[in-house]
């Protein structure tokens, strides 16, 4: 086990007070931010604070709860418009001391609950607020009122298709009324 923090924000669990709660507050500089928005595919990332505590669950395992607090850009999925979106959202994280996964290539079904992670010599709040704010992120951020256009290509010479010609029941239904046609 090594003696140095992964981190500068890792506390060492062996250290963490097991009769009251740790608390942390992280408010990552604007070199940071830059870094944590690199890492994540943003425009820009104008506030980032996470704080929180962590605190002993019995005698081995341990639980992080924090507020995440950001304002992300992001680029529309429509324009490439650059789209600001506020995050507030809790984090829960549990450790567990006994936390096992499976070896192989044997099927086991996923448990819904999502904070359980295995604990380690450290725990690092910073990670836990990247991961936090990557997993709050928009997945399709949009500029109000963006709508995408109709885009037609085709080579020259050749007739477009259009997004109307490409409905799967547009053939049958121009043969239906070619059919009314020459029955009347």
């Amino acid at each position: 086990m090594s003696a140095t923090p992964p981190s500068p924000t890792a506390l060492r669990v062996s250290s963490l007070p097991q009769n009251a709660p740790k608390p942390f507050a992280l408010l990552p500089n604007a070199q940071q931010m830059q870094e944590i928005a690199a890492e994540l595919g943003l425009a820009g990332l104008r506030k980032l604070r996470f704080e929180g505590q962590i605190e002993a669950m019995g005698r081995a395992d341990w639980k992080l709860t924090g507020k995440l607090g950001a304002t992300v850009v992001q680029p529309c999925v429509v324009t490439l418009d650059p789209v600001t979106t506020r995050i507030d959202a809790p984090v829960e994280r549990i450790f567990q001391h006994s936390f096992t996964t499976p070896d192989g290539e044997v099927e086991v079904e996923m448990d819904e609950d999502d904070r359980t992670e295995p604990l380690g010599a450290w725990i690092d709040p910073a990670a836990v607020m990247v991961e936090a704010l990557s997993l709050n992120l928009p997945l399709y951020p949009r500029v109000p009122d963006a709508e995408l256009e109709q885009t037609v290509f085709t080579e020259n010479g050749l007739k477009p298709m259009t997004d109307e010609d490409a409905r799967p029941f547009a053939g049958l239904a121009a043969l239906r009324g070619q059919l009314d046609d020459d029955t009347e």
